[in-house]
């Protein structure tokens, strides 16, 4: 579906001349601009480089199947192949900004009203800051007089420079009540199958996942719950993308899938985990136990193998970085870089297909994976684990694995975590380590 403007009608894009124009600005705290527009609207905060909020709707391209990235590549060609635009930094071009479920087959039912099996907007207006500098950039589609978008810039620009910056961030809403699916015992039985498949010679690894329901004490805020993350987590990918006036689903992520600017691309395999010590010492020697654990360093592995076998295809080498422990507030991850250098540029869509799911999200081998997951999961992963992220018309873009998220609405929320199951796993271990991966979101609600 390729939907033009916010009340929904449907044009074809060909031919169709998209309008952009920016201008820069004084720097405005994303805060006060998430509490002074609405929704639809995006978040996306990396921890280097350019980040930017989008909010109403220019263009809305969506597809579900299994060509659903494929069919959307085409979409966004057709919507970039007539730019009308002013000059300005790269950063501040128009961007599509979406993301995807975890599997193809995905019908958006509550708690996930408003995501399809894959959607991408393309704002009205996008606020990016570079550095110190700020920059509005308004968006139209075949709009009847370029001019209009001249004057929709201008008159922007007067609403955000006239919004009244807020005060401090809010306390947590507070959880009331939490219901997980599946119970412990549940959990248990669930990994012991996984195991025996493993074991069996079908499996080699599967990530397995619980979901943690909550009812909160208020309604949430999102601009305080986004605060709170860019204050407690602001070495990980900040993203939040809210289709409509329903549900919003947010995250604090370490994990990326994949950046691409022309035929550089960058990753990272993340896997094999542990807790934080409640003393340096503690805390060093965690780590120390996570590198020399077997079972973790063989479960990390493998995302590393998949991942550099996943771009191979598209690239002239490869290279992987050194083995380190990547250090969050509540938990600790084996991480080791990927580059690569593409023998031509790729779009990243395309990359984001050959890469989703790693193996650190669904497992290997892929299809076996999948299917173990679609067996044993009693609810529906919506877009959790799943790519979330955005491109451009040169298809360069930057997306990260939805993981360290929730989905809510009003004063509910459900939260997801999983754990990676290998042949060795103890169910009781894996239980514990999920726990641990609900401590971001936990941590900003409560």
């Amino acid at each position: 579906m390729e939907s033009l403007g916010s009340g929904g009608d449907s044009r074809d894009l060909t031919e169709q001349s998209l309008v952009t124009r920016r201008r820069q600005l004084q720097a405005i705290s994303r805060r006060a601009v998430l509490d002074a527009f609405g929704p639809p609207r995006a978040v996306w905060t990396p921890p280097e480089g350019p980040s930017f909020v989008g909010w109403g709707t220019a263009a809305t391209l969506s597809a579900e199947g299994n060509e659903r990235l494929t069919t959307l590549q085409a979409s966004a060609d057709r919507l970039f192949s007539r730019i009308d635009a002013d000059d300005a930094p790269a950063a501040t071009r128009p961007r599509l900004v979406g993301g995807m479920s975890f599997h193809d087959a995905h019908e958006p039912a509550p708690p996930w009203t408003g995501f399809d099996s894959a959607r991408f907007v393309l704002p009205e207006l996008q606020l990016t800051w570079t550095d110190d500098t700020a920059w509005l950039t308004a968006n139209a589609v075949a709009p009847d007089d370029p001019a209009t978008v001249d004057d929709r810039v201008e008159n922007a620009l007067a609403e955000i420079e006239g919004v009244t910056p807020t005060g401090g961030i809010a306390e947590p809403p507070g959880v009331a009540s939490r219901e997980r699916c599946p119970s412990r015992e549940r959990w248990r039985e669930q990994v012991r199958a996984a195991i025996d498949r493993i074991r069996g010679g079908d499996l080699q690894k599967v990530v397995l996942a619980q979901s943690l329901s909550v009812e909160l004490e208020r309604q949430l805020s999102l601009p305080d719950v986004i605060a709170r993350l860019d204050v407690s987590y602001p070495d990980c990918q900040r993203f939040l993308v809210q289709p409509g006036d329903g549900p919003v689903f947010f995250g604090a992520t370490p994990e990326r899938l994949v950046s691409a600017a022309g035929r550089t691309v960058e990753t990272v395999a993340l896997a094999g985990s542990t807790g934080r010590g409640d003393t340096t010492e503690e805390d060093e020697w965690l780590a120390a136990e996570l590198l020399d654990s077997e079972k973790d360093i063989h479960e990390h592995e493998l995302v590393a193998d998949a991942v550099r076998t996943q771009l191979s295809p598209y690239a002239s080498s490869v290279q992987t970085g050194q083995r380190t422990v990547r250090k969050l507030p509540t938990v600790q991850h084996l991480q080791t870089p990927i580059t690569a250098e593409l023998d031509d540029a790729e779009h990243v869509l395309t990359l984001v297909k050959a890469l989703h799911p790693t193996p650190a999200v669904g497992g290997l081998p892929p299809d076996a994976a999948w299917e173990t997951i679609r067996e044993t999961e009693a609810f529906d992963r919506g877009w959790y684990a799943s790519p979330v992220g955005w491109f451009d018309a040169a298809g360069d873009g930057a997306f990260a694995v939805g993981i360290r998220s929730a989905v809510a609405e009003g004063d509910r929320a459900t939260l997801f975590a999983g754990a990676g199951i290998v042949a060795d796993s103890d169910p009781d271990r894996e239980w514990d380590e999920v726990q641990l991966k609900y401590g971001p979101m936990l941590d900003a609600l409560e």
